[in-house]
């Protein structure tokens, strides 16, 4: 016989009272963080009643109450009622389930007409517990629904406290300063990831600058309120502001691509297709003849060759004889067919006349290559760049143009021999610049 007792703590002597864990001549009665616990005391002996012990008893305690809560259609339960609905578990542990539930005040029984009857803590519970759910279902990657729902929820019925506007307040925080450290690595990946996340973010602040407005100009609010809302708001404009910083540290990266010969690929590239492979030690097998050995070196040996690298030096730097003449190394193909690519490309630019309506840049990347494609594109970063258009030589020229580029993080497909699909990107004619004229 399967044992199913229950793991109910029981109040005893032997528990440690509250003054306790507190250091000697501090009451908690003195602490003001205390008193908003102890009167909550019963909603938190609920969530003690459910959580306490191991993961396989909390998930039983919960399913019980959650299939007994499913039934709307009448308020009370009959035990027939319940063994029917609960039928798959064995009768000792569902058994040990509803005493639990009647000890813990989440269950009543009704002796004068034998039912039992699901208490109002109960359902403000699990209707706690199914929003979270809910909401990892739905994958939420900034992790701000729940909390943005619970203000709106407050909000609505006349009830938003403080406490819930600074755990907004702190994850929109968090957000922040996670996107900044993003931007700061320098790392391609870690700021498309957190972009993406940067995304979801936006669409949540997007659907709470109301419910903040709404908070702001409520006159029942308290000072204490309005101050969170606002701080709030300065948290959301912040976070909104860093697509600026997002779109120049990937330029920055773009204008750094390297790209590998007229193939189309870069490092991106490669480390893309790295990351998708379980077992990277695996590409390198039969790859070696021989397994590699490491050397090692004392010390000593090291001051040695320091030593006589030093004096080598030393030696050639007093003798002061010039080292003989070498001819110049050619450079092969100086005309290189990447030199008549980027004059035809600065031709194309220049010619281009965005005059009022953007110029759409498949347009003017097509029809052509991939390669020769994706080299036109990686050169357009560099367009109304300050210090390359200080510098001379082609690239120079091209960042002088009287253009500006514009890409968005979309894809669209193009009718072309050699490239699928494209970023959107357009062409413009730069601003002109504002000059002061002197009285």
């Amino acid at each position: 016989m399967q044992n199913f007792s229950d793991d109910t703590p029981v109040q005893n002597e032997d528990d440690l009272a509250l003054q306790t864990y507190f250091k000697t001549g501090i009451s908690p009665d003195d602490v003001s963080a205390v008193f908003p616990l102890k009167r909550a005391q019963p909603v938190l002996q609920a969530f003690t009643a459910l959580f306490h012990g191991g993961f396989n008893g909390v998930l039983l305690r919960l399913l019980v109450l959650r299939e007994l809560t499913a039934d709307v259609d009448s308020p009370s339960l009959s035990r027939a009622d319940i063994n029917a609905k609960l039928g798959y578990l064995e009768a000792d542990a569902l058994d040990t389930v509803l005493a639990r539930l009647r000890s813990t005040g989440l269950l009543v029984w009704d002796a004068s007409q034998s039912v039992y009857r699901i208490t109002p803590t109960a359902r403000n519970v699990l209707a706690a517990l199914e929003s979270l759910l809910h909401i990892e279902e739905n994958n939420d990657q900034a992790e701000m629904s729940y909390m943005l729902t619970q203000v709106a929820g407050a909000q609505a019925v006349g009830g938003v406290s403080v406490e819930q506007l600074h755990h907004l307040l702190g994850r929109l925080i968090e957000l922040t300063e996670e996107f900044s450290d993003a931007i700061a690595s320098g790392s391609e990946f870690q700021l498309r990831t957190a972009q993406q996340k940067w995304h979801t973010a936006c669409d949540w602040v997007e659907k709470g600058s109301q419910i903040i407005h709404a908070i702001t100009h409520d006159e029942r609010a308290d000072a204490a309120t309005h101050r969170a809302a606002q701080a709030i708001g300065r948290a959301q404009s912040a976070l909104l502001n860093m697509q600026g910083m997002f779109s120049r540290a990937l330029n920055q990266i773009e204008r750094q691509r390297v790209h590998l010969g007229q193939s189309g690929l870069s490092t991106t590239d490669i480390k893309t297709w790295l990351l998708q492979k379980d077992d990277l030690a695996a590409l390198a097998d039969e790859a070696l003849a021989q397994p590699v050995t490491p050397l090692f070196i004392t010390p000593s040996e090291m001051i040695d060759v320091a030593e006589s690298e030093l004096l080598a030096h030393r030696v050639s730097a007093v003798g002061g004889a010039l080292p003989a003449g070498e001819n110049a190394v050619s450079i092969a193909n100086d005309d290189s067919d990447a030199l008549h690519e980027l004059d035809h490309w600065l031709h194309v630019l220049s010619n281009a006349k965005p005059d009022g309506k953007p110029v759409a840049l498949h347009e003017l990347l097509l029809p052509a290559s991939f390669s020769i494609a994706s080299y036109r594109a990686s050169m357009l970063p560099l367009l109304g760049d300050a210090n390359e258009s200080a510098l001379q030589g082609a690239t120079a020229t091209l960042a002088r143009l009287p253009l500006e580029f514009h890409s968005k993080d979309k894809m669209h497909k193009v009718h072309d021999d050699h490239v699928a699909a494209m970023s959107v990107a357009s062409l413009s004619a730069a601003a002109p610049a504002i000059t002061r004229e002197t009285p």
